[in-house]
């Protein structure tokens, strides 16, 4: 497990002394998010907005989850920031799935989404108020805004929380949470992992020996979906470029067979020679909350 995934989820005794004489800091932090939650403008764009959020940073599966929610709807955007793009400004990456940009003008999560769902637009920008602005004009009927619980916006808040909880419930940077530890608002859908939706994994082209190679955050909530077939890992921080030369290097000292990827990792491999397997990931969400989430954009039509 890497330094920073240990120290926020199973720190040792060092790790959990330095989460407390950091506190001072995510103190100030947590007021700091406060008072920009209080005092933010509060806006109505007129138009259903459903935001996949979470209240830690990192990885908690919210880009498959708005992926399975946004299947359902024709005539749709998804607003993204477009994390690590090597491009700025708004960029239009789909247009009712019409690729218009590159990955790498895009960012992973953005690109991954315009391949999966043609039945949507996709729009990077890090202004989202910008963002859902072209999506309407763009004549989108809902946008699906991700990663967008922070933003003051009229939207139906969807709020996953894993399974694999952190250790402390503290603001950064004594612990992972960017939000309110204990924040609860009844209008918000709190999602629990393992009971309003799951995750289904299956790997594609598996071979003999498989050497995993990721970028994602908190790379060993992988582990539990690992078959015994894998001789190595090389795990990069969040949203990394690949190094096509190292990994194949080491791919060849283990002697592997196949490159095990997520298909959010997928996208960056397009040059890879090597024979790579998927893991492929398919989330399950109750059908209670895809009716209330219906439900809330039909609101917007009566």
């Amino acid at each position: 497990m890497r330094f920073i995934d240990s120290y926020f989820y199973n720190p040792n005794f060092y790790q959990i002394v330095l989460s407390i004489l950091l506190l001072p800091i995510s103190i100030l932090y947590f007021i700091a998010a406060t008072l920009r939650r209080k005092f933010q403008k509060y806006i109505d764009f007129k138009i259903p907005i459903i935001s996949i959020g979470n209240l830690v940073a990192g990885g908690s599966g919210k880009t498959p989850v708005l992926q399975e929610l946004a299947k359902e709807y024709e005539n749709i955007a998804i607003v993204s920031r477009g994390y690590k793009r090597k491009s700025k400004g708004l960029i239009v990456v789909s247009q009712n799935g019409n690729i218009q940009a590159s990955q790498e003008a895009s960012g992973d999560e953005a690109y991954m989404l315009a391949l999966s769902l043609p039945n949507a637009s996709v729009i990077v920008c890090k202004n989202r108020k910008l963002g859902i602005l072209k999506a309407k004009e763009l004549g989108a009927k809902a946008v699906f805004l991700d990663d967008g619980f922070r933003f003051n916006f009229k939207k139906l808040n969807i709020i996953l929380v894993p399974q694999l909880k952190p250790y402390f419930r503290f603001t950064i940077p004594s612990g992972i949470y960017r939000e309110n530890p204990f924040y609860k608002n009844p209008k918000d859908l709190f999602l629990k992992e393992g009971i309003d939706y799951k995750r289904e994994v299956t790997i594609q082209n598996q071979t003999k020996k498989m050497l995993l190679v990721t970028a994602i955050a908190n790379p060993s909530r992988l582990d539990s979906f690992l078959p015994s077939n894998i001789v190595g890992k090389i795990t990069l921080s969040d949203h990394a470029r690949f190094d096509l030369e190292s990994i194949k290097k080491e791919y060849e000292r283990l002697n592997a067979t196949s490159l095990l990827v997520t298909k959010k990792d997928l996208v960056k491999l397009s040059n890879c020679k090597l024979p790579l397997s998927i893991l492929a990931l398919q989330i399950k969400i109750d059908d209670c909350i895809k009716d209330k989430i219906k439900i809330y954009i039909d609101s917007f039509n009566t």
